[in-house]
């Protein structure tokens, strides 16, 4: 099937599409190795959470990656520090959810579609009920995917942050609704939480240059193995689990 344009009115199509696509593997473990160079993030651990990422990964258990968002530039340096970091070995496998319009350059898709993105039709952008339908499906696609083993990568603040950068905001039950359908697919997913500082920021409304973001500091919580049974519950164990780990990242830093 030939890629569809991205657009909200071709909402049917795109998703039939992303429903199966997969990346060429051997491309994006390239390029994300370039950028692990290029960005040098710095990685630590809660104690006990690469073991538990390991283990996770081995049994196959469909990863839910939660990443607080800061700038642009997250979605480079935080593809360096998978690189980086024990989920080195899913890249390939994880699917990341990214808003619409990076699609609609053909050359930065053609990037994107090899780091795996899932385009996101944004209410901000389009309007809440313009695009509810296409929500729904892309939260059935993310659930379908983890059901057959992928990963969904998700910024679940939906916008970046630029209030306070050691601070999670408010978290959308988006996530919250992803997982709770993959566990009726019959999916076990796993919370990881993933947070990233790139240092104290006197002004957070600018973004960091990309010679900023380099080194970035990023922290992996210990994964949560089982997750509530309602979305809003799930929505908030993210935000929680996330702003434990974005402590650490700022205080490695």
């Amino acid at each position: 099937m030939e890629p569809p344009e991205v657009r909200l009115e071709n909402s049917d199509t795109v998703y039939d599409f992303y429903r199966d696509h997969r990346q060429n593997r051997l491309q994006a473990w390239g390029a994300y190795a370039i950028l692990g160079r290029r960005y040098h993030p710095r990685v630590t651990y809660a104690e006990g959470a690469r073991a538990a990422l390991r283990t996770a990964i081995r049994q196959n258990r469909p990863l839910l990656i939660a990443i607080n968002h800061l700038s642009e530039s997250d979605p480079y340096t935080v593809a360096a520090a998978a690189w980086r970091s024990g989920l080195r070995r899913v890249i390939g496998r994880v699917r990341v959810l990214a808003k619409d319009e990076l699609f609609a350059d053909p050359d930065q898709r053609r990037k994107i579609d090899m780091m795996g993105g899932i385009p996101v039709f944004r209410g901000k952008d389009h309007g809440i009920r313009a695009v509810n339908a296409a929500g729904q499906r892309m939260m059935d696609v993310c659930a379908e995917r983890m059901a057959r083993g992928d990963g969904i990568a998700v910024f679940p603040e939906g916008t970046c942050n630029d209030v306070d950068p050691a601070r999670v905001q408010a978290v959308g039950s988006g996530i919250g609704h992803i997982a709770f359908r993959a566990m009726k697919l019959g999916a076990e997913p796993v919370l990881v939480s993933m947070a990233l500082s790139y240092g104290p920021r006197h002004d957070p409304s600018v973004p960091p240059t990309k010679e900023e973001a380099k080194g970035a500091s990023f922290h992996f919580g210990v994964p949560v193995l089982e997750l509530p049974p309602r979305p809003g519950d799930i929505a908030r164990l993210v935000r929680a689990d996330l702003q434990k780990a974005l402590d650490a990242a700022v205080a490695a830093y």
